[in-house]
């Protein structure tokens, strides 16, 4: 699987707010750092879909070295802190989307070897770990949160690599009106799911305080919704 490089910051929750037909207009996200990488993605982004009308933000993208964006984040809920830091007691509803581009074997950008092909594993991988950023243990003492976090990041790569292993379950989504099947499985920290849209764009989730059953994605149409 591959890994890319991130960009972008982490924004303060905002009601979606309605965009003008026929998809993003990028005037209504000039000077938004975060949105910058997402306007410049060939590949369309998924969220969740209307029915869910809580607060909407961006994440992060990620590109490759010649800056080619590859795959990012949009999130849905109450904005969760990275490194695990909220009150004792207290447990941040969230739902992170991840869009994945469908990318063959490709040379490198320096010309120099080859890139995996992205695939569900690719964004099994990409949810996986991102749920464990937000959502480490903030109790464990500080010396021992190195160790924990490499070892449950392994431990999320050899997952995502076992897609039909006993650790995933299969539960079936709207993605724009048609179920797709997912492979789902849940933690102590949350739950994750990965899985391929209609359009083959590789789509992965991950959420706490959220049920992952009864939730849809969709295409987005207008970044706006997600702009600070």
């Amino acid at each position: 699987m591959e890994t890319t490089g991130v960009t972008g910051t982490q924004e303060a929750p905002q009601e979606p707010s309605p965009g003008p037909p026929g998809g993003t207009a990028p005037d209504a996200l000039a000077g938004d750092p975060a949105a910058e990488g997402y306007l410049r993605a060939d590949f369309p982004w998924y969220g969740l879909d209307a029915a869910f009308t809580g607060p909407r933000w961006l994440c992060r993208v990620g590109t490759a070295a010649d800056g080619t964006v590859e795959h990012g984040s949009t999130g849905h809920g109450e904005v969760p802190s990275y490194a695990g830091t909220e009150a004792e007691g207290s447990e941040p509803r969230f739902t992170v989307v991840v869009t994945v581009a469908d990318r063959p074997v490709r040379s490198s950008a320096d010309g120099t070897g080859t890139l995996e092909a992205s695939s569900v594993s690719s964004a099994a991988w990409l949810a996986g770990s991102g749920l464990l950023s937000r959502t480490w243990p903030n109790q464990m003492e500080h010396s021992l949160r190195d160790d924990w976090l490499e070892q449950q990041t392994a431990l999320a790569w050899e997952l995502a690599d076992d897609l039909e292993g006993p650790a995933w379950s299969v539960l079936s989504l709207p993605v724009d009106g048609t179920l797709v099947p997912f492979h789902y499985r849940e933690s102590e920290y949350g739950w994750v799911l990965a899985g391929r849209a209609p359009d083959g764009v590789l789509l992965g989730a991950y959420g706490r305080g959220m049920s992952a059953y009864g939730l849809g994605f969709s295409v987005i149409g207008d970044l706006t919704a997600y702009a600070r």
